[in-house]
């Protein structure tokens, strides 16, 4: 068994807290369409970044406004959307095992999707300590999330773990100094190492708590489901 002791979590919510790929897969395809683009690469390229940056770069020459309005036409587009979005297995279990003092949901999405979303999931009531869009102003793989979500805890960043699926989720988690426990979710073991992660397992499930103490958290990763990737700088 691989054993991890840290300070506190700092943890993703798409793909890592809630499955929402098919709604945001129909999202961002009928936008590529708009647009004329493809839809699967716009589904990957968007993937672990907030939707304004991933408009930004896909349109470099559109008008800051067109920027703002395709914006909020994606967030109203998924918003609407929730209807098959469901918590990913162990998360109920992992969140109500932890004091919320130890662990914030980071995640890309604004803090209107993130709420609608984690009710939709049953994971509201898990989001005391919450990093949205809406708070930062440089998204992943910037480490500004997880800056922020290690200050919202009043913890370094470098004395926590970060759980991602996303290789620019990853990278903003190594950015910040943090070690990042990637899950298989969404991405290929072969890109979450090459962004850095320090150990690869399949869903939150295969964490378990051992201990929870005022000076940290002792978890176990089950043997059978990690990969430990070598360490990076």
């Amino acid at each position: 068994m691989t054993q991890i002791t840290t300070r506190a979590l700092l943890i993703d919510m798409d793909g890592v807290l809630v499955d929402s790929t098919p709604a945001v897969a129909r999202t961002w395809a009928s936008w590529a369409a708009k647009y004329g683009m493809e839809a699967d690469y716009v589904v990957k390229y968007a993937h672990g970044r907030t939707s304004l940056n991933t408009i930004r770069e896909l349109l470099p020459t559109a008008t800051n406004e067109t920027h703002l309005a395709e914006n909020q036409w994606m967030e109203d587009a998924e918003i609407a959307d929730v209807a098959d979005v469901v918590a990913l297995p162990g998360t109920q279990e992992l969140l109500a095992a932890i004091p919320s003092s130890q662990f914030a949901v980071v995640t890309s999405a604004s803090r209107k999707l993130a709420e609608v979303r984690l009710r939709a999931a049953g994971l509201w009531q898990f989001a005391k300590n919450l990093v949205t869009s809406s708070d930062i102003q440089r998204g992943k793989p910037d480490p500004e999330p997880y800056l922020k979500g290690a200050a919202k805890l009043a913890i370094p960043a470098k004395e926590c773990v970060v759980i991602e699926d996303a290789p620019s989720g990853t990278r903003s988690g190594r950015a910040a100094g943090a070690r990042v426990l990637a899950l298989r979710t969404t991405t290929p073991d072969e890109e979450l190492r090459a962004a850095g992660a320090n150990w690869i397992i399949n869903d939150c499930s295969s964490i378990q708590l051992l201990a929870a103490t005022t000076k940290g958290l002792h978890l176990e990763l089950l043997a059978e489901a990690t990969i430990r990737t070598p360490k990076m700088s």
